[in-house]
């Protein structure tokens, strides 16, 4: 019986092989990439006068766009972007944006800034040739990516019209495209007209990708019988290992029966080809055909471990001739199970970024599978697995990619919107485009979550989306849909995506989590999870900030320039700080790194939460300039946290220790209890999970072990707990605990501070005070060194008294937010100086120094240029000010230092005040502390409110 049945499949693979063959070797295809005529109807009159009868008298090169063909307007302060502003309006009017205003020195802060510009109608037209033998048949023109709504003419025959974003405009040129030499004109329009998809969604905004005017990806005519196949679903079943095929067939011919044949194929080196299925079919105008198709006794599994792929080989063969499709897709069983997915009945945990639509260089997404393999190598490499699409639905390429590299796809349909519901045109167009959409990519396994789009609102938007949602379910099943990323909750979707689980949120300002709870490592998000009945994912989570990296300004040779970075640098030097730049961005981005480590560790730790969408790992170009990634809008890295570092908290496998905290007296025991997150491809068989206390030299001050144990997957999985007395410590000292699970490591930085301290020498020549009031003034004029510590709100707001200042970096950016508080992006210091030889500290923020940031003044010190600060703030971007937090100076004939930081209410209760306040006390009084610049006593009056 095996031996005829291996006769049929090799008789069927080659009757395929050979219809394939003889159709081959009549050309099937035009490619219409190159040079097309062009015009820019700019008074919208093309159409009127007849356009497509008309020889356009300049020249681009398609694939591309009117920029990067050097086409459109210069820009000017009369631009009309796509995109809010929010508070960017401001630079229309902002006295200190004068000089950016200027006509040939236009240079905007809110997003990159295209080249050119330009909204209305333009007409690209070329001359094509159509052979003989294409007579009598189907023919088909291909735009790949439209930007966006596009209207052909063949000669003086107007064929239609298309305005999908997020798939390809194809066109049926059958009838009017005729052997012969014939004129085809398209006219693309970029302007928001009844569809109105808003204009901060990523698939049209100036905010990230830019509203590009043009046709990218292929551009080409094909040709196909009259009996031809259409629309191929491929709906795999993993219980029983078929694949339902549902193939759409397109009838325009006198064929009365046909016959269909079916064969998989694994797509790797020597895969294996299951047997072909044969069909003979009755044909009546268009048809539609189901077929359960067996995949064998052992189909491979498509998941992000085992990315395995097939591909469907489908052949129609009719006396109006023989047509042939190849379709990949993968075995997988994508579920939502309680509050968490599964794929193929194991349990995943969706660890996600953004993808904004940010191609600097373009301004438009790539069509080719290498570019986008490229990001999701990173993206894994962070130890990432998913990457929502945020308000806009990528090309085929990165579905492609995403399969072959195993990564979980959320699509979006090119909308975020503030009236959904409410009667628009919108409405409908939503729903064509995400059917489009579904029939475009619904075969890629990779593809396992959907919604309209982004964070929608309005009064009738919830009974819109309920509909919508029900809608889609019943279309398509093979992935999940939700509302909208963000919100709201319905009880029909198959899971929430929403913003609960952060620990900063819009508008939170310095109540949130991060900056208003003193640093430990216990809490989760359980009070979401519970109250959920479906799997739960964070959206948007992190927007954490760091100061731009002017290095990387180099790269943007495209269509898109960093005119933002610009006004930023030329800020930061005219204030006399350029050569701090490079210290900034990598001081910022320590404390960036450290609040999205608390960010993700906190959902990781969260039992039965389906997963994080990070915003973002990369750079937003947008919306005020968010430089809210440890990768610039490149995916590349800034220099101050490596893939290996950030994958130790994001990836697989992460062991996670519960901290009630994170300083502690030498009289304290450390006691920690250990867990893990583990959402491998199979359990740790027999593993021994290990601890250390590590001092910063890199010596083990304790180690141990915990018992043996199987891990399963998921996480929330105890392994043990830490019980470490700390009295053998003497002096003050960072230690860091490290936990590793065979080859998976994390570490926590905590700090020990002595109880008992060592008497300071000649504590009687000098002062410790809260107020320069008079008799303090009167001390230091008469050659007196006096430790002031101010209360918090001391500051004069011209000085820095309106700063907010909290531990965290900056949430999304000043700009956007308008005026959010924190205002800074951390410490920047040196780690040697004798003030902070008690006090260990980096070079940056680190967790010890959340006390002090929660009870600080800024100190903006632009009229005393020679100031060197002992440790410093890092000021927003946008205002660039020279802020100091520490700072020391002769002040007539004494001496001061200066802290804004408040190191005397309620200091009982601060441990980490109470040693900062003994290092600088140690300080003032040694004979280290010498200033080396004056300041005159009404300089230092003017930084104080009395």
């Amino acid at each position: 019986m095996k031996f005829y049945r291996t006769i049929n499949i090799l008789t069927i693979c080659l009757s395929i092989l050979a219809l394939v063959a003889c159709t081959e070797n009549r050309q099937k295809e035009i490619d219409l990439a190159g040079e097309w005529s062009f015009k820019i109807d700019s008074l919208d009159v093309g159409v009127q006068n007849n356009w497509f009868n008309v020889t356009l008298g300049d020249v681009v090169k398609l694939p591309g766009s009117m920029t990067e063909n050097g086409k459109g307007n210069d820009i000017t302060v009369k631009t009309n972007w796509t995109g809010n502003m929010w508070n960017d309006s401001l630079w229309y009017k902002d006295p200190k944006m004068k000089k950016y205003r200027q006509k040939g020195n236009v240079k905007i802060p809110f997003w990159l800034q295209p080249v050119k510009d330009y909204k209305g109608a333009a007409w690209y037209q070329k001359t094509v040739v159509i052979p003989e033998d294409w007579n009598n048949q189907n023919i088909n023109l291909h735009l790949e990516r439209v930007h966006w709504e596009s209207t052909v003419w063949v000669d003086d025959k107007k064929v239609g019209m298309q305005n999908t974003l997020a798939t390809s405009h194809d066109y049926s040129l059958t009838g009017v495209l005729n052997p012969g030499e014939h004129t085809i004109s398209i006219r693309v329009d970029n302007r928001i007209k009844d569809i109105d998809v808003g204009k901060d969604a990523h698939s049209i905004s100036d905010n990230t990708q830019s509203n590009w005017n043009g046709i990218v990806g292929d551009i080409k005519l094909s040709v196909s019988p009259k009996l031809a196949l259409g629309t191929i679903k491929l709906y795999p079943n993993v219980s029983n290992k078929t694949v339902k095929v549902v193939a759409q067939l397109n009838n325009s011919s006198n064929a009365k029966s046909a016959q269909l044949i079916f064969q998989a194929k694994e797509k790797s080196v020597d895969g294996t080809v299951v047997e072909a299925q044969k069909k003979d079919i009755q044909i009546t105008e268009n048809k539609e055909v189901v077929l359960e198709y067996n995949m064998g006794d052992n189909p491979k599994l498509w998941d992000e471990f085992n990315p395995n792929l097939y591909e469907m080989q489908i052949s129609l063969q009719s006396d109006a001739g023989v047509d042939t499709k190849s379709i990949d897709f993968g075995m997988r069983d994508f579920k939502a199970e309680g509050t968490v997915f599964t794929i193929n009945e194991r349990p995943l945990y969706l660890r996600g970024t953004l993808e904004c639509a940010i191609f600097p260089k373009t301004g438009y997404p790539p069509t080719d599978v290498d570019s986008w393999k490229r990001i999701f190598k990173i993206i894994k490499a962070h130890g990432l697995n998913h990457m929502r699409f945020h308000s806009w639905c990528p090309p085929e390429a990165a579905f492609q990619a995403a399969d072959e590299m195993g990564v979980y796809i959320q699509a979006e349909a090119s909308a975020w919107l503030a009236n959904l519901g409410d009667g628009n045109p919108v409405d409908k167009w939503l729903y064509k485009e995400g059917e489009a959409i579904i029939d475009a990519y619904g075969n890629h396994p990779s593809f396992v979550l959907m919604t309209y789009g982004n964070e929608p609102s309005g009064k009738h938007h919830k009974e819109y989306l309920i509909k919508y949602v029900n809608h889609f379910k019943e279309l398509d099943n093979r992935r999940l849909y939700t509302s909208g990323a963000g919100y709201p909750y319905l009880g029909n979707m198959d899971y929430y995506n929403h913003r609960g689980p952060r620990i900063q949120g819009w508008n939170e300002n310095l109540k949130s989590i991060i900056n208003a709870k003193a640093p430990q490592t216990e809490f989760d998000w359980h009070i979401f999870i519970d109250k959920t009945p479906m799997p739960y994912v964070s959206h948007e989570m992190g927007q954490w900030c760091v100061y731009p990296n002017f290095k990387e300004m180099s790269k943007y040779t495209g269509v898109l320039k960093p005119k933002n970075f610009e006004i930023f640098k030329e800020t930061l030097e005219y204030n006399g700080m350029g050569k701090l730049a490079n210290e900034f961005l990598l001081a910022s981005g320590k404390l960036q790194t450290l609040c999205y480590k608390a960010d993700i560790e906190a959902a990781l730790r969260t039992k039965g939460m389906a997963g994080y969408q990070l915003l973002d790992l990369h750079d937003f170009s947008g919306q005020g300039t968010a430089l809210v990634g440890v990768l610039d809008a490149f995916w590349d890295e800034k220099g101050y946290v490596s893939p290996e570092e950030f994958r130790a908290f994001s990836g697989k496998t992460v062991p996670l220790a519960r901290l009630k905290k994170r300083t502690f007296k030498n009289t304290d025991t450390l006691l920690s209890t250990i867990e893990i997150a583990h959402f491998g491809e199979n359990r740790l068989q027999n593993v021994t999970p290990r601890w250390s206390l590590t001092k910063p030299d890199g010596s083990v001050f304790d180690e141990g072990s915990l018992d043996k144990t199987t891990i399963t997957i998921g996480n929330g999985i105890a392994l043990g707990s830490i019980k470490k007395p700390l009295k053998s410590i003497d002096k003050a000292q960072k230690l860091t605990l490290n936990v590793m699970v065979n080859d998976f490591k994390n570490s926590w930085d905590i700090w020990v501070y002595p109880e008992a301290k060592a008497s300071i020498k000649s504590e009687i020549n000098y002062r410790v005070a809260s107020k320069l009031d008079a008799k303090t003034m009167a001390y230091l004029n008469n050659g007196g060194t006096v430790l002031l510590n101010i209360t918090k709100g001391d500051i004069a707001p011209e000085f820095g008294g309106d700063i907010g200042i909290g531990f965290s970096s900056i949430f999304w950016n000043t700009s956007w937010t308008k005026e959010q508080k924190p205002h800074t992006l951390g410490i920047l210091c040196n780690p040697e100086h004798p003030a902070l030889a008690n006090f260990p500290t980096e070079y940056h923020s680190n967790w010890q120094w959340w006390d002090a940031m929660s009870h600080s003044n800024a100190i903006i010190f632009d009229e005393i240029p020679k100031l060197n600060p002992i440790v410093r703030v890092i000021d927003d971007w946008f205002k660039n000010r020279k802020i100091a937090l520490i700072f020391e100076a002769k002040v007539g004939k004494g001496k001061i230092l200066f802290s804004g930081i408040d190191l005397h209410t309620d200091i009982a209760d601060r441990l980490e005040a109470q040693q900062l306040l003994y290092s600088l006390k140690r300080y003032v009084a040694s004979d280290a502390f010498n200033p080396k610049i004056t300041i005159d006593k009404n300089q230092l009056k003017k930084l104080l409110k009395y």
